[in-house]
């Protein structure tokens, strides 16, 4: 047995790796810096350009149930290696782009696929590492995820392509994240059977589904499944909404171009970042559904508070900002909720399910400011429309519970 110090120690490092890997696969959010020197190289419109990003969150969605599954049945190393190398693979090939098509496969697919593989390795890890700080720790690891954008987005916009082009870019972001997801994939590996932290003992086991390992097929019979899976969905629906209409939004009001590169690059991605990781802190002391209901709460008057303020930068920094952070609440505390609900044995298969609301919120929050925008020509509707999704989530979390028993789901 390891000295309780080096304990400490070794499980700490599990985090390090967690945030190496989503620090990476984060720039996913930081896709719009390229889509301005796409179009204007290729001539591309934006719904062409936009939709690189929504078949890659798709792929994500989906592939992550199947990373879950080999997470949990091989173990983290070869499910962080392939999300590492795919999503590196993908920046890189995208270097070569000539066409709509060869770009939807390496940044749609191939990164997509990447994110899927990589992100489903550090929750399960995390959640075994630490069944006495779970939120914190799935928070700084997934934290990452949110400030990635923040750090590659504003690197790329100003530095690498202004010096050395857009493919330079791709292939020079490439192996920056190869290095940092290998780094990641090496460091999450799973505790000995049986870990416990020094000092540590379980609380008294509340109810028969705290202390069993939920299969699949049980978890999904369970109502709090359902609840849970459309309260993450209509959430995270109100806050992508917003992520995709941002810079139209902000640019319909009047936000000078230097005040919006950094509010979506900086302020959003440290308000992401934020969420994840105080949320994540905030769960351990208060409850996960409980930080689940406040968050989702506080983004119902986000939403028409961000809208409200117009132009005025200040007050768009703060509603962003909040907006972010609701948002990227529900990044982390679903995950280590699932763990808590339904056991760790199976959390990356199990979290990988729960996770495809997700991705149905990645089709329908960007639809509905482009569809309610080209209906009434302003962003009123769609944001009074973000709080209503909201609202209904936080009624779907009110109604969640922890599992007790194992039964059919009824009508």
């Amino acid at each position: 047995m390891q000295p309780n110090g080096q304990s400490t120690i070794n499980r700490w490092w599990r985090v390090v790796g967690g945030l190496s890997m989503n620090l990476a696969l984060g720039t996913l959010y930081g896709w719009s810096v390229f889509v301005a020197p796409l179009e204007a190289r290729f001539g591309w419109k934006r719904a062409q350009t936009s939709m690189v990003f929504t078949i890659a969150v798709i792929v994500f969605a989906l592939s992550f149930v199947l990373a879950g599954r080999i997470q949990d049945k091989f173990g983290p190393l070869p499910c962080s290696l392939a999300g590492g190398i795919l999503v590196s693979l993908g920046f890189f090939l995208c270097s070569y782009t000539t066409s709509l098509t060869y770009l939807y496969i390496c940044f749609g697919v191939i990164a997509g696929l990447g994110n899927g593989f990589g992100y489903a390795t550090p929750i399960p890890v995390m959640a075994k590492w630490f069944p006495d700080k779970r939120g914190l720790a799935v928070g700084l690891a997934v934290g990452g995820y949110g400030a990635g954008s923040a750090i590659f987005g504003p690197l790329s916009q100003l530095k690498l392509i202004p010096a050395y082009g857009l493919p330079a870019t791709f292939q020079i972001l490439g192996a920056i994240f190869f290095v940092m997801t290998l780094v990641g994939a090496l460091l999450l590996r799973n505790p000995p059977a049986g870990y416990k932290p020094a000092g540590w003992s379980p609380a008294q086991v509340k109810s028969a589904a705290a202390a069993r390992e939920f299969s699949p097929g049980e978890m999904l019979r369970t109502r709090t499944f359902y609840l849970m899976w459309v309260g993450y969905a209509l959430g995270c629906s109100a806050g992508l909404m917003v992520i995709s209409q941002l810079v139209p939004f902000a640019k319909s009001v009047g936000i000078a171009a230097a005040a919006l590169s950094t509010m979506t690059l900086v302020v959003g991605a440290f308000g992401n970042a934020s969420g994840r990781i105080l949320s994540g802190w905030m769960s351990d002391r208060l409850g996960r559904i409980n930080v689940l209901r406040t968050m989702i709460g506080i983004c119902i008057f986000a939403m028409p508070a961000l809208y409200a303020a117009g132009s005025t930068v200040a007050l768009l920094y703060a509603a962003v900002f909040v907006v972010y952070w609701c948002y990227g609440t529900q990044l982390s505390v679903n995950g280590v909720a699932a763990a808590d609900f339904w056991g760790t044995k199976n959390a990356g298969v199990n979290y990988g399910i729960l996770f495809t609301a997700w991705g149905v919120a990645g089709i329908i929050g960007p639809r509905i400011g482009g569809v309610l925008y080209d209906r009434y020509h302003n962003y009123q509707a769609a944001f009074y429309t973000a709080a209503g999704l909201a609202a209904v989530a936080l009624l779907c979390e009110l109604g969640a519970r922890r599992p007790a028993v194992i039964g059919v789901v009824r009508a």
